[in-house]
């Protein structure tokens, strides 16, 4: 029986240093999950682990693609997948962490299938959204697929604030012709691995304090550097996120880069929300505080197995 040790949690709670734990524990290999460290343009911004840690353990799917890439879940959960499969011949146990749902969702449970959608009308859905702002988008899919509207807005009001998701949403429901939860709930292929999942969590103070915390250090670092470095690209999709949106306001000249910091720690706290909003719905989760001895969570997996 192949095991995939599964770890998440909301931002900055310390998910990176115990999956080092764990894979050195195991000798196996971890394999990211974390959308935004995919590219390997950002590095600050996203918390890409340091080159201690990727040293430390066999990393994947970490600064492997680049922002001008047209990367979907749905590319991950293929590539994941065949690079499972192929570690599993290694080792029974891998780990898979990160704090982005849908692609730990994709991996576990098995996404959705959707049909290719042509380049044209994504390029014309980005175009009308540029000239209409997220209200056209929320007009478009309530149009196109009122019931999934509905439902989105009721279980997950945020997604409609979402210009990428909702971006999704629309391409797919003009490029098919068809509504986008048509797509949905069919059937998925067969995982050939039984998850382990671990949850890391805090008290609300804690947590808000560590991601405080982890901008300052961010910024220290050199995140204004980066961010100013990929300004002339802001439109793209792998920029449209928290820590490089505020400073790309400061840039533009409408906040001061004091203001820029405190919303990078807001709209953090408010994305760790709704991560945790989003985990506590995961099934079959073993949550540990966040300062548990490693021993204590490998004595849980070890039990599992």
């Amino acid at each position: 029986m192949n095991y995939l040790i599964t770890i998440i949690g909301p931002t900055a709670i310390g998910k990176t240093s115990l999956s080092i734990a764990l894979a050195k524990h195991f000798g196996c290999d971890i394999i990211s999950c974390d959308s935004r460290q995919f590219f390997k343009e950002m590095c600050i911004g996203t918390a890409v682990p340091s080159e201690e840690e990727l040293a430390a353990a066999a990393h994947h799917f970490i600064q492997n693609k680049s922002i001008f890439d047209n990367y979907t879940v749905g590319d991950f959960e293929k590539e994941a997948i065949v690079k499972l499969d192929e570690l599993f011949l290694k080792n029974n146990i891998q780990i898979m962490v990160g704090g982005s749902g849908l692609y730990v969702d994709a991996i576990l449970k098995g996404f959705d299938n959707f049909p290719d959608i042509d380049n044209s009308v994504r390029e014309k859905i980005n175009a009308d959204f540029e000239q209409l702002g997220i209200d056209y988008l929320q007009n478009k899919l309530k149009e196109l697929d009122a019931d999934y509207y509905h439902k989105t807005a009721l279980e997950n009001p945020q997604t409609l604030q979402n210009p990428q998701r909702m971006k999704r949403f629309v391409e797919v429901c003009i490029g098919t012709g068809k509504p986008y939860s048509s797509f949905l709930n069919q059937k998925r292929n067969e995982r050939r691995f039984a998850p382990i999942i671990i949850g890391l969590e805090a008290n609300r103070e804690i947590m808000y304090n560590r991601i405080n915390q982890r901008v300052d250090i961010m910024i220290k670092e050199g995140l204004v550097k980066e961010a100013e470095s990929l300004f002339p690209n802001k439109e793209l999709n792998a920029l449209q996120t928290v820590g490089y949106r505020e400073l790309f306001d400061y840039f533009d000249g409408t906040i001061s880069l004091e203001f820029a910091i405190d919303e990078i720690k807001k709209n953090t706290r408010r994305f760790s929300k709704r991560q945790l909003t989003w985990f506590k719905r995961t099934e079959n989760v073993q949550w540990f505080d966040f300062k548990s001895n490693p021993n204590d969570i490998i004595n849980y997996i070890k039990s599992k197995i």
